[in-house]
């Protein structure tokens, strides 16, 4: 039976780091600056927290810039092992991002309001190493690209999950009341959580354990995705 990743978000301290580690992580998110949403962090800290990660957990480098020359000057300066990109780039800019950050996994953000979600993820999926399915909206006067507590319509992050060859991170509105559901319904990589295992900004460790209680026990016997041979998602896998 096949574990479902669990990504433990918003990281704020090398304390949270590892108290996620602990009951399970296989990834934490760094929230670098973003026009709106929770757990942004500096820079220094970012890179502090990374270098604390042990191998075989991913370090997400959570981040909204919009050129690859701005992508590469963070992961450069703060050696996460994942870019999280959180807004959409032009195409050509996942080359040079491939060119200059060999072994880096590059997941891309796609932010469900429609069916037009689809295409968006297969459009993407041959340049990126995963996919994260998520409930912000980049079209808003003060886009929101993540962290809104907010759920999607999971029938379709199903479809997006059928139709990639990448593997597929859900997030939006998870908490241990309706994690198991999401999971049965979609069948993604991994499950992405920040709001839901925090009170009031803080992580919680009832919380914590609560919603890895439930998405272990409703992991399904799902074949995985091939990872790509150029990189892959440096999760446990």
């Amino acid at each position: 039976m096949s574990q479902v990743r669990v990504k433990i978000c918003c990281i704020r301290s090398i304390e949270e780091g590892r108290l996620a580690i602990h009951y399970g992580a296989a990834a934490l998110g760094l929230v670098s600056d973003m026009p709106s949403g929770p757990g942004v962090i500096e820079g220094r800290l970012i890179g502090e927290i990374a270098a604390t990660v042990p191998p075989g957990v991913a370090s997400f480098l959570l981040t909204c810039q919009k050129s690859a020359s701005a992508i590469i000057d963070q992961q450069r300066q703060w050696r996460t092992n994942t870019i999280q990109i959180c807004d959409y780039l032009p195409h050509r800019e996942y080359e040079s991002l491939r060119a200059a950050l060999p072994g880096v996994a590059l997941v891309q953000v796609i932010h469900v309001n429609g069916e037009e979600a689809i295409e968006e993820a297969v459009q993407v999926a041959g340049l990126v190493d995963g996919i994260l399915l998520d409930s912000g909206n980049p079209k808003s006067m003060i886009k929101e690209l993540g962290g809104t507590g907010r759920c999607h319509d999971w029938k379709v992050s199903r479809r997006i999950r059928e139709s990639v060859n990448v593997p597929v991170y859900l997030a939006g509105g998870l908490r241990a009341d309706n994690v198991a559901e999401a999971i049965a319904t979609v069948q993604p990589f991994g499950v992405d959580v920040c709001n839901g295992v925090r009170t009031e900004g803080r992580l919680d460790e009832a919380k914590l354990v609560a919603f890895f209680g439930a998405a272990r026990a409703a992991a399904q016997p799902t074949a995985e995705p091939t990872a790509k041979k150029r990189g892959g998602l440096p999760a446990n896998r």
